[in-house]
């Protein structure tokens, strides 16, 4: 469970340490064995198991499963078959597989399925996901701020990126990973706006921001990330916490991974979350730029 989980982009719960092989736990071996029917009904059988059937298979009344597996996973066995899916369907156009054969692959059912979820989970259609996002325009421009460069991206629905460096050859680079073949094009009168909106808060002339996404997530990425942004200017929630609000008390890693894959830095506010005890961890943009963030909001 815990390595299937890991690669569907998940990390394994400290506090319980599934890792721990010697350590005989009924309910583990039962979340291993859901994950494993998952993981071969996604692609066997063209669709993701109920919860009743992943019941019969543990022994577990479907309800007592699902409470257990998002206890110990952080999030649903549906959600966590999902994300399989989306990891195996980018894998299938990475190696250049063409839409059908690729979700066909994945384990969708049906091309209607697949273009339903589209928009969430790859920002984009299948089709032009599938030719490196080929036929989607980005734009960006950077500037110099108070936490070094900035480079704000965004698409005709939204901002896309908000992203902190030392220079702006790697910001480029991070924008171009996921879409190589988009056209990118440095647009600094179009960006005008939302990075005038961004430098004006981080030095201090706008008390928040309120611009407008376009953004990859999983439910679960958005939920965090929904929470993150109801945390009050210079205030700080700790990882566990926002867990807890989210109903999955044992997902603090969960959430410190949704917070670490957040691509609009300062607009969703990943660096108001903090480990037990204040302690400053895992931020992407740099742990001196969290700080900073942090002292600047609380005037210090």
């Amino acid at each position: 469970m815990p390595e299937a989980a890991e690669q569907a982009g998940f990390r394994a719960c400290k506090r319980c340490r599934p890792q721990n092989k010697t350590a005989a736990d009924p309910r583990l071996d039962a979340v291993r064995r859901a994950c494993r029917v998952i993981e071969t009904a996604g692609t066997a059988d063209g669709g993701l198991p109920t919860l009743a059937r992943l019941g019969c298979e543990t022994g577990l009344s479907s309800h007592h499963l699902q409470r257990l597996f998002k206890t110990l996973v952080g999030i649903s066995p549906r959600q966590y078959g999902e994300a399989l899916q989306v990891k195996r369907l980018k894998a299938g156009f990475k190696q250049g597989g063409a839409v059908a054969p690729a979700l066909y692959d994945a384990g969708y059912g049906s091309s209607s399925r697949l273009y339903e979820k589209a928009p969430a989970h790859l920002g984009m259609t299948p089709a032009s996901y599938a030719r490196g996002g080929r036929g989607a325009e980005i734009a960006f421009a950077t500037a110099a701020s108070p936490l070094g460069r900035l480079l704000v991206a965004a698409t005709e629905k939204g901002v896309c990126m908000v992203a902190l460096g030392d220079n702006d050859g790697a910001l480029e680079r991070a924008l171009g990973d996921d879409c190589s073949a988009a056209e990118i094009v440095r647009d600094g009168g179009r960006l005008k706006g939302p990075l005038g909106a961004v430098l004006g808060y981080l030095s201090g002339k706008l008390p928040h921001l309120d611009l407008p996404l376009d953004v990859r997530a999983t439910a679960f990425q958005w939920r965090v990330w929904e929470c993150l942004r109801d945390i009050p200017k210079g205030q700080t929630r700790y990882y566990k916490d926002i867990a807890a609000v989210l109903g999955k008390p044992g997902a603090a890693r969960a959430v410190g991974r949704a917070c670490a894959t957040n691509p609009v830095a300062v607009v969703i506010p990943c660096h108001r979350a903090v480990s037990t005890g204040g302690k400053l961890t895992g931020y992407r943009w740099g742990l001196g730029r969290k700080k900073k963030l942090l002292d600047g909001e609380r005037g210090d």
